[in-house]
Parts: C-alpha cells; sequence; structure tokens
C-alpha cells in the first residue's frame, strides 16, 4: 500500500522532470540582478500579485521574517493569532533578529481575529508602550479560509490605525488567488512550496520602495 505523507509540504521530493528543469535552468548572479530565471520568477510574483515587485526568498519563514522587519523598527510590535506561524514555529526571529515584540492574540473558531479585540491591543502614543504597526493574518489558519470580506474589514482598520497588513497565503493554490485580495495588504507572502511535490521556494510581493529595503535586510 502506497503511503502519503501529509505532515508538511516540506516532505515532497521533486520529480525526474522538475530536477532536470532545475539542472538545466539558466543563472547568474542574483546579487548583481543577473540571474534570469530569478528575475523572470519576481516578475511574475509582482503581476500575479498586482504587485510593483517581488522577491524571491528561500522559505516562508524568511518572507514572513521580511515582511514584519520591512515594516517595522526596533521596539516596534506586530499583532498576531496565539497559533500563527510567523510567532509560534519560526524560532521568535522577529524578537531575536528584528527587536520586534508580537502581541498575540486568541484565534476565533472560524479562524479569524476579532478586529474588535485588535483595536483594544493597538498600543496608545505612548513612549512606555511598543508602537503598534503591523497586523498579520495567515490564510488559511487552522484549515479555516479567511474571508475576502473578513480581509477587506482588517485591512480598512490597519489603514485608520497603523497603516499595515502582511498576509501569507498559498495564494497559488487555494480561493484567494481571486483579483482584489492582495490589494488590501501592503505585503504578501506567495508559498510555492505546496502541492508541487518540490522544495518549498517562496515569493514576498510588495510595493518597490520596500523592495530595496527588504534587499538590505
Amino acid at each position: 500500500m502506497k503511503i502519503i505523507d501529509l505532515r508538511s509540504d516540506t516532505v515532497t521530493q521533486p520529480t525526474a522532470a522538475m530536477r532536470s528543469a532545475m539542472a538545466g535552468a539558466a543563472v547568474g548572479d542574483d546579487v548583481y540582478g543577473e540571474d534570469p530565471t530569478v528575475n523572470r520568477l519576481e516578475a511574475l510574483g509582482g503581476e500575479l500579485t498586482g504587485k510593483e515587485a517581488a522577491l524571491f526568498v528561500p522559505s516562508g519563514t524568511m518572507a514572513n521574517l521580511l515582511a514584519i522587519m520591512s515594516v517595522c523598527s526596533r521596539g516596534d510590535e506586530y499583532i498576531c493569532g496565539q497559533e500563527a506561524h510567523c510567532y509560534r514555529l519560526e524560532g521568535g526571529g522577529a524578537a531575536v533578529l528584528g527587536s520586534v515584540q508580537p502581541q498575540p492574540l486568541t484565534f476565533q473558531a472560524d479562524g479569524t481575529l476579532d478586529l474588535g479585540q485588535v483595536a483594544e491591543f493597538i498600543k496608545p502614543d505612548d513612549p512606555h508602550c511598543a508602537r503598534t504597526r503591523l497586523l498579520c493574518l495567515e490564510n488559511t489558519q487552522g484549515g479555516k479560509v479567511l474571508p475576502l470580506s473578513y480581509l477587506a474589514q482588517a485591512g480598512e482598520l490597519c489603514r485608520l490605525s497603523f497603516g499595515n497588513l502582511c498576509f501569507g497565503a498559498q495564494l497559488a493554490t487555494d480561493h484567494t488567488s481571486k483579483p482584489g485580495l492582495i490589494q488590501i495588504v501592503r505585503t504578501g507572502e506567495k508559498n510555492r512550496g505546496r502541492r508541487i511535490s518540490t522544495i518549498r521556494r517562496d515569493r514576498y510581493a510588495i510595493d518597490r520602495p520596500l523592495a530595496k529595503d527588504c534587499r538590505w535586510t
């Protein structure tokens, strides 16, 4: 009996055709912007998400870290869920590497964060408090798909409060690829790892001014 391992998208193996494509891919120095394959991939990422630019990074963890550090400075804070990957399963990278404090909240049964509670936890303009700069959402959350209407409401709350909403999703494979989603957010992680039987690689879709900052980061 053949066993399908569903523990994680990272346990999948590339097919022979995928290995052949990787071995034969045109390469160059990405530091100088001269890798044609990476350049095409980043251009496609920006095109698919409607963003000005995209950044190719080795993992979703790195994409999440860039998303947080590109809009938060030392002493700032991001709001997320208790079970969020960027909070619970990424080694505390934002705090360790970015000096950015997380403010975790409890997810509701449908996978959303109560936006009223989010508003309550936005810190006041007080030097004793961390500065709330970002709301991080992940789709899906606990197997629950976040509705577009909810994401629009979250985006409006952020726009009126502190300006930044980061959204991590399987945009290449789930229903959230619908037009308009990525326009709600300032940054978006586009995970290409799942459902393609290969090593996980991500693209981070952003506005062009942030792209330069992310390369420095």
